[in-house]
């Protein structure tokens, strides 16, 4: 798909408990956008692969079942939601397991190329803001609406633990930072915004000062 046949796509990249999220999705409120949380996806897909007892390091394993279920989705108050096999996993995409192993299974290469697909093929039926940790370098690299945002590790923690989350942030950012498949990273031409001291709307607010700047119009 060429950009020109895609709609607007927003891309917020950041590490965990930036406020990507809850920025992201306050965003694509404002903008009237779809709201895209590519992280949800790959949590909902390591669910799927615990569930069937198949070894997080077991890559052969792991490509071999992302190639034998349906992938669907659904649209719930302007959120994208992955479907596998028909079944909705929003209430398991943040149990305990699925924090210790989302980054390693999010390294096989088939589940990246068959998610990113889907992100790129959503993005030609709507206008979207996409979050994750490669989504202005590796899934969108062509939209000219590239934002990265960043915390404090200190804040980050912070933030997690008041989320109930108990998944550790330093490793968590050696695991995103380092891996061979799409690592976290600052795209070149990514407007940074650090949230260590600002408010999920001033962060908004920042963000459609900026995509104005850039003609950006609703």
């Amino acid at each position: 798909m060429q950009a020109q046949d895609r709609h607007r796509v927003i891309a917020i990249d950041g590490p965990a408990a930036s406020g990507k999220s809850s920025v992201a999705r306050q965003l694509a409120k404002r903008l009237d956008f779809v709201y895209v949380n590519s992280g949800a996806m790959y949590r909902a897909v390591t669910w799927t692969v615990l569930n069937r007892a198949i070894e997080p390091d077991d890559k052969a394993a792991i490509a071999k079942f992302i190639g034998g279920v349906t992938l669907g989705g659904k649209l719930i108050d302007g959120e994208f939601h992955l479907l596998i096999d028909d079944v909705h996993l929003a209430a398991h995409l943040h149990e305990d397991r699925v924090n210790a192993e989302v980054s390693r299974v999010s390294t096989v290469p088939e589940i990246r190329k068959l998610l990113v697909q889907r992100m790129r093929d959503y993005a030609g039926r709507h206008d979207l803001v996409v979050e994750g940790r490669d989504i202005a370098s590796v899934v969108f690299p062509d939209t000219p609406y590239k934002f990265y945002i960043d915390a404090s590790p200190e804040v980050r923690s912070q933030r997690r633990a008041a989320q109930g989350h108990r998944d550790e942030i330093a490793q968590r950012d050696r695991a995103d930072s380092s891996r061979a498949a799409s690592p976290l990273i600052v795209a070149k031409d990514a407007q940074v915004i650090d949230t260590s001291h600002l408010t999920v709307e001033q962060v908004v607010d920042e963000i459609v000062k900026r995509l104005r700047d850039k003609q950006f119009n609703r």
